[in-house]
This record gives structure tokens, C-alpha cells and sequence, in this order.
């Protein structure tokens, strides 16, 4: 498993990582969840191609796991509704937080 599918996987899985790992909101968590479910089908191609059930094995369930994800952060007409209307309240609350922490002891 050494091919140029392995690659686009791999640097799909770290680039979704990163996207997730960033905290930089909602929408880009939820699109880090879209890039997890195309590196997964990648994984699950390249492990069924390969003879390498395993891989493919972990990468379905995986999948099912980033849909979730995708439901959760893009999909969720409730969930979404629910952060809009906190998104004024997080930057209020962030920015408190960043005064406070800037404050001398």
C-alpha cells in the first residue's frame, strides 16, 4: 500500500484532522467531517484494492462515524439554528476570556 491513492488518503486524513483540530467554528469542523468521509471511501478503495481488509474494515466504520459528524455540524436544521444563535454569544464570551487572561495576576 504504497500507491499515489494511499498519499491523497493520508494527506486528506491529516488536512481533515487539521480542520477539526483548528476549532475555528462549526462550519469548518463540519467540512473537515466532508473530507474525513472522502479520505474514508478513499481508505476503504485503496484497502479492498490492496487486499488489506483491515484497512477497509476500519475506514467503514469510520465513514459512518464522519457522517454522523456531517449530520451533526452541516446537516442538523436544530443544531444549526442552536449555534446561530449562540454565535454572538461565543465572541462575547471569547473576548472576556482573552481579557482576562491578557490581565495582569
Amino acid at each position: 500500500m504504497d500507491g499515489p491513492l494511499e498519499w491523497i488518503a493520508a494527506i486528506g486524513t491529516a488536512l481533515a484532522a487539521g480542520l477539526i483540530a483548528a476549532d475555528l467554528g462549526r462550519r469548518v469542523t463540519g467540512w473537515g467531517f466532508v473530507l474525513f468521509c472522502g479520505v474514508s471511501i478513499t481508505w476503504i478503495v485503496a484497502g479492498l484494492t490492496s487486499d488489506a481488509m483491515p484497512i477497509a474494515a476500519m475506514n467503514a466504520l469510520l465513514l459512518v462515524i464522519n457522517l454522523w459528524g456531517v449530520w451533526q455540524y452541516l446537516l442538523s436544521r436544530k443544531n444549526r439554528e442552536i449555534m446561530e444563535r449562540m454565535g454572538p454569544i461565543e465572541e462575547q464570551v471569547e473576548e472576556e476570556v482573552k481579557r482576562e487572561m491578557d490581565a495582569p495576576a
